[in-house]
This record gives structure tokens, sequence and C-alpha cells, in this order.
């Protein structure tokens, strides 16, 4: 099998009823772009059969990697794994559920050729399109969390935490090599380490759908936000 070109990172907690169609879905695209890809899951500490499904995949031309944690480590734990065991040239790291459809990276990878050396997804750009967008509520906390967010790091970047983003990998491993955040603002971290050290960082719209049910428990996570985002912006 070629080297990859293409490494897309998952991290998966519990996802064995939602992976498999994700797994059809990136497959089916790399074939048909020709495009010689690898797709990386990691498991972190899934007790419902996401690993077994996994190994039972037949990814055709795809080239299908598993790594596992015994527990459960955070979503930036898994993230980092995935990136840092990969191998192709760039790296695109998205959700199990994959809101964002993988043909969204179509948006993306020109930016990547044109010198940039990450891209991330935005919902928040006026080009992107929320079909369906989150419930009001959670509209609502996640406007709050932005607002909190761009007044104490990353002022110039609308949206952090869509879970679709395009690293170089020389790139990702710089960064990922000096992740701390486990959990969900594993994203602001890495993010703010890449404005630290000068990487053109280019935000672009994309499709994005709500998949329910999510993982995220709003306010139990919100509740991590502040002490969190300072520690990060002490270290800027």
């Amino acid at each position: 099998m070629p080297a990859a070109e293409l490494s897309i990172v998952i991290p998966a907690y519990n996802e064995a009823r939602r992976l498999g169609t994700t797994l059809e879905h990136l497959r089916d695209y790399a074939t048909r772009c020709g495009t010689a890809t690898e797709i990386v899951v990691v498991d972190d500490g899934s007790t419902d059969g996401t690993a077994d499904l996994v190994r039972g995949f037949d990814a055709g031309p795809v080239a299908l990697r598993l790594l596992t944690n015994p527990t459960n480590r955070g979503k930036g734990h898994a993230v980092r794994q995935g990136m840092l065991a990969a191998a192709g040239h760039v790296l695109l790291m998205c959700d199990a559920d994959l809101s964002t459809p993988i043909e969204e990276l179509d948006k993306l990878r020109p930016w990547l050729d044109a010198g940039y050396d990450i891209v991330i997804g935005s919902r928040d750009l006026p080009d992107a399109r929320l079909a369906p967008p989150q419930p009001w509520p959670r509209r609502r906390l996640a406007a709050l969390f932005r607002a909190l967010r761009r007044r104490l790091i990353l002022p110039h970047v609308l949206d952090t935490q869509c879970g679709f983003k395009l690293f170089r990998q020389e790139v990702a491993r710089d960064l990922f090599s000096r992740l701390t955040v486990d959990g969900w603002l594993f994203d602001c971290e890495v993010l703010a380490l890449a404005a630290r050290a000068g990487y053109r960082i280019k935000e672009v719209g994309v499709t994005w759908r709500h998949v329910p049910p999510s993982r995220v428990r709003v306010w139990r996570t919100m509740l991590t936000a502040v002490p969190t985002l300072l520690k990060l912006r002490g270290r800027a």
C-alpha cells in the first residue's frame, strides 16, 4: 500500500452506533478521490464494542488503524495520540459522527496548498451552513463561551471548537507534542500554541449538522472553561 497522503484522525468514545456509517463515508470519499488515505481511530476506553467494530470493518483501499486506551482519557488525549501516530503528509481531525461532511475537506485543502499551516472549519463565518443547527439553549451557551474565550485568548478566531481541522504533518507533530489539555478545550490550546509559534491559520466556513445525541455535557464543561482558558492565557 502506498504511503498515505492524507491521514484522518477520529477520536471515539462509545461510538459503535455511529462510527460504522462514518467509516463507510470516509472509505467511499477516499476511493472516489484516489488519494492514498489512512484512517486512525483512537478508541478512548469505550465499553460498547467500538474497537470491535473498527477491527471488523472492511476499509477497502484505505489503511485503517486502531489505537486503544484502556480507560477514558478525554478527547484531547485521544486526538493527540492519533495525530502523533499518523503518517500522512496532511492530517485531518474529524468527529466520529462526521457532523462536518468529509466532502468539506475540498474547501480546506486549497488553503493548505496556498501556504497556510492549519486550516480550520468554522460554523460562524457568513458562508457556513448549519443544517440543522444545535438546539437554541446550546447555541446560547456556545455564544457565551465564544465571547468569553475571545476576551481571553485567540480574539481573531471565530470558532475554535468545530471538530474539523487540517494540519501539515510537521506542524501537527510540533503542536500536539506540546499539548497538555486532555479535555474538550484542547482545540484552544492547539490554536494558541500555533498562534504563538507564528503558524499561519486559515478559518473556512463549512457545512455542519447537529447530530444527536451529543456527548458534551454543556453546563458541566462550561464550568471547566474559565480556569482552563485563564491557564492558557497565562502561558501566552
